[in-house]
Formats: structure tokens, C-alpha cells, sequence
């Protein structure tokens, strides 16, 4: 449940927006859209951090080409790894190989717990969250415990996909949490031979989800084999520049998740009109 009414969330230390990237189920490329968001962030000239809250499958430090263990100070001070300008922690570096996790709830909320409020993340404009699928713990937990500037929702184009988005949105949206906007991954290929475009899951969908919720469309992606093969070396395509195969619409993303991230601060800031 979320907070009651009234109560307030204290901010993550030096953190100036804390935006949370989620799916309504697995393998839409959620991983994929925030690591790519957070380095197309950085290179736009932002400081930025990287959370990655997914602790059953942690996949950011493979995305990132990282193995480096974080530094504890004491009990109370984590030092996050930094991979191509962005600070980034993971159960991933803590509990490396195949060994699985095993835990309940309350061991949930204290690690993400930890990741928020020990590590030292100096000062950011942005701390990217990476959310499990669902709706589930983690995503109550950061509810509950900080204060969320935004929700990027992401999903593909399949009706199947779609129907799972709505259960998240609805969840974020009966908490009061802000949707930035939707993110459409895999959305269409380009053929390298005739140059025509291939809808290979459908195509639309996910704007029409947006315009049904009334949230903002933040944009497409397409399927891009430099996407995939950056994801599984550890190079990012976001990583090797705006003109770079595949990259061109994840900082389109990240451009438009920025003036969103505006409006929903000047919303907040703006005095109330009153009524008489």
C-alpha cells in the first residue's frame, strides 16, 4: 500500500530525479531502454546514476560490460562502479555467477532499501531505477519509500504485451505515481535489402495504450540487431554516439523523457490557482 496521506518521503541524498523505468512482463527490452536511457542522459550532459532494482535478474552489469565489485566503506557506505560516465549498482556485482536468489519480501525491501540510501550517488540529475516486471515488492518498496519523479512504461508492440501494461500503468496510477510516457521496443524492422519497413510484432499499440491513458508517447524503437549485439558485449549502442546504428530514437527517448521530466517539475512547483 502506499503511503498515508500526508506522509512524506524523504529524497535520496543529491538526487535531483528519481525516474523509474518498468514493464508489465519480461522480455519486452525494459533493460535494454534503461541503460541505453541512462547513457543517451549522460552524453546529452546530465550526471546520472543507475539502479538496477531487478534482483532476481540483474542484467545491467552484462549490458554494461561490468564485473567490478562496488566498494563498501562500512556498513552505511556503499561507492557505486561507474561504466561510461554512469554510476551504477546491481545485486549482479554482489552476488556474481549462477547462483540464484531465494528471498522474500522483507529481504527485498532492505537491499533496495540499501541501494537507495547507502550508496553514495554524489550529485545526479537523474537515478535511473530498473524495475523487475509486474508489479510486485520492489516496485511497492520504491513506492512506499521515495520519492518518484516519473514511470517510463515500456512494451512492445504484441497484444499479449499490451494486456500486462495496462495492469502496470493502473498500478502506478492508483499509487499517484507519475507516467511520464510509454516506450514502444521492437516496433518495426528495417529491411537492409528493399529498405522497407517490417512490422514484425504489429506496430502502433503502444500509442494507442498512450492515448487511452491519456499519458504522452514517448516514442519507438526499432529492432536493430546493433541494439542487441551492444546489449550482449557490453557496448551499449547509446554508448557509441547519437549517429550510431540504432541509436538515432533511444536519445529521440531520452529527449523526450527530459521535457517531461520538466513539465512534472513545473506542475509541482507552479503555486495553486484558487477558486472563488
Amino acid at each position: 500500500m502506499p503511503p498515508a496521506p500526508g506522509m512524506t518521503k524523504a529524497p535520496i541524498e543529491g538526487v535531483k530525479n528519481l525516474i523509474t523505468v518498468a514493464s508489465g512482463k519480461g522480455g519486452v527490452g525494459k533493460t535494454t531502454v534503461a541503460v541505453n536511457l541512462a547513457i543517451a542522459l549522460k552524453n546529452l550532459g546530465a550526471s546520472v546514476g543507475l539502479l538496477d532494482a531487478d534482483v532476481y535478474g540483474p542484467n545491467v552489469p552484462v549490458m554494461l560490460g561490468s564485473n567490478e565489485q562496488p566498494q563498501a566503506l562500512d556498513e552505511r557506505t556503499i561507492i557505486p562502479v561507474e561504466a561510461y560516465g554512469v554510476k551504477m549498482i546491481s545485486m549482479g556485482l554482489l552476488n556474481p555467477g549462477d547462483k540464484p536468489l531465494i528471498w522474500r519480501g522483507p529481504m527485498l525491501h532492505s537491499v533496495i532499501q540499501q541501494f537507495l540510501r547507502s550508496v553514495r550517488w554524489g550529485q545526479l540529475d537523474y537515478l535511473i531505477v530498473d524495475l523487475p516486471p509486474g508489479t510486485g515488492d520492489v516496485q511497492l518498496t520504491l513506492i512506499q519509500s521515495a520519492p518518484i519523479t516519473g514511470t517510463v512504461i515500456v512494451t512492445t508492440p504484441s497484444i499479449v504485451a499490451l494486456a500486462d501494461v495496462r495492469k502496470a500503468v493502473e498500478m502506478f496510477r492508483q499509487v499517484n505515481t507519475e507516467i511520464l510516457g510509454v516506450v514502444e521496443n521492437m516496433s518495426y524492422f528495417n529491411c537492409p535489402h528493399c529498405s522497407g519497413r517490417i512490422e514484425v510484432f504489429g506496430h502502433g499499440e503502444g500509442q494507442t495504450m498512450a492515448r487511452m491513458f491519456g499519458v504522452p508517447f514517448l516514442g519507438d524503437i526499432e529492432i536493430d540487431p546493433q541494439i542487441r549485439i551492444g546489449g550482449d558485449t557490453g557496448k551499449p549502442v547509446a554508448s557509441l554516439g547519437e549517429d550510431a546504428p540504432g541509436a538515432k530514437s533511444l536519445y529521440a527517448i531520452a529527449r523526450a523523457v527530459v521535457d517531461r521530466v520538466q513539465t512534472v517539475n513545473a506542475s509541482a512547483t507552479s503555486p495553486a490557482v484558487e477558486i472563488l
